[in-house]
């Protein structure tokens, strides 16, 4: 099931929308090559329970939402992304389009009216969010059911000035200020961080509960 959102049109929104008309069409055959840890966060979350309602913000093409349908059969999938050229990708990929909802609209939005979740997943999307990230954390503790899950994989720094800026081109913040967020607005079950490409940068992934 498909839902077409809106979204505020900022500039930023926009800009990440613009990137991704393109790169929607070489995502899948590169990004393996960059977004370390995906599989093995999926693989980190813990019991949910039956029938669990399961948010991905940022879904993109839809590679977790589809092995999320492998690890929760029975779950309730709702995937949200500013990319309708992500989202066209991961129609076609899903095999049970009855058990996702897809949704084109900025996570946050007063249009978005979600019912709670048992978890919200974020993979390699926080980075990419800008100014209100703070607002964001806020926004997945109104949107989590008590007691309920947060899993982020994502980018965290990297020593080297030149990289950092390459990466902000590409609307990435790699200013390390996404984990010591998350620790603040929720208990850590499990964090792992590790190096890509000899220390070039780091990423980390992150398992916290909503208490």
């Amino acid at each position: 099931m498909e839902i077409q959102g809106t979204y505020t049109d900022h500039s930023h929104d926009t800009n990440v929308e613009k990137y991704y008309r393109f790169h929607s069409r070489i995502y899948d055959a590169t990004r393996w090559s960059f977004l370390f840890g995906r599989d093995q966060l999926l693989d980190m979350i813990p019991v949910l329970p039956s029938q669990p309602r399961i948010l991905e913000v940022g879904c993109g093409t839809g590679k977790n939402l589809d092995r999320l349908q492998y690890h929760f059969p029975d779950a309730h999938l709702v995937g949200v992304d500013l990319s309708p050229a992500m989202l066209n990708i991961a129609r076609n990929k899903l095999s049970d389009t009855k058990q996702v909802e897809l949704v084109q609209a900025k996570y946050g939005s007063e249009e978005l009216n979600l019912e709670p979740f048992d978890l919200i997943l974020f993979s390699y999307s926080l980075t990419m969010f800008a100014d209100g990230i703070e607002d964001i954390m806020a926004q997945v503790s109104k949107d989590l059911n008590k007691r309920g899950y947060v899993a982020v994989v994502d980018f965290n720094t990297s020593p080297y000035k030149w990289f950092r800026q390459w990466m902000g081109m590409n609307h990435v913040d790699l200013n390390g200020h996404i984990l010591p967020l998350l620790n603040k607005y929720y208990r850590p079950v499990e964090t792992q961080k590790d190096d890509a490409y000899l220390g070039l940068w780091s990423y980390f992934k992150f398992i916290g509960q909503y208490t």
